[in-house]
């Protein structure tokens, strides 16, 4: 039903990304773009990871909502 639809999945954590990436292997985020995503007939997936932001200032925050909203806008 939703074959030829793309999907990007945001996440954001308080650990380094790379970390998460690297050393867990971002299974959590794996599993889900391929169980819940993938069987939906999403693809291509994409994935944005983004840590460490519980140390954020409000400022260095809402930049980070503005990307995202300008992602959004840009997607078809």
């Amino acid at each position: 039903m939703l074959k030829g639809k793309s999907a990007r999945v945001i996440v954001t954590m308080g650990m380094p990304s790379a970390a998460y990436k690297i050393f867990l292997g971002a299974h959590g985020v794996k599993s889900f773009e391929s169980a819940v995503l993938g069987m939906s007939g999403f693809k291509p997936i994409r994935e944005t990871l983004i840590g460490g932001v519980g140390a954020w200032s409000d400022q260095r925050a809402n930049a980070l909502l503005a990307r995202i909203e300008a992602m959004g806008a840009a997607a078809k």
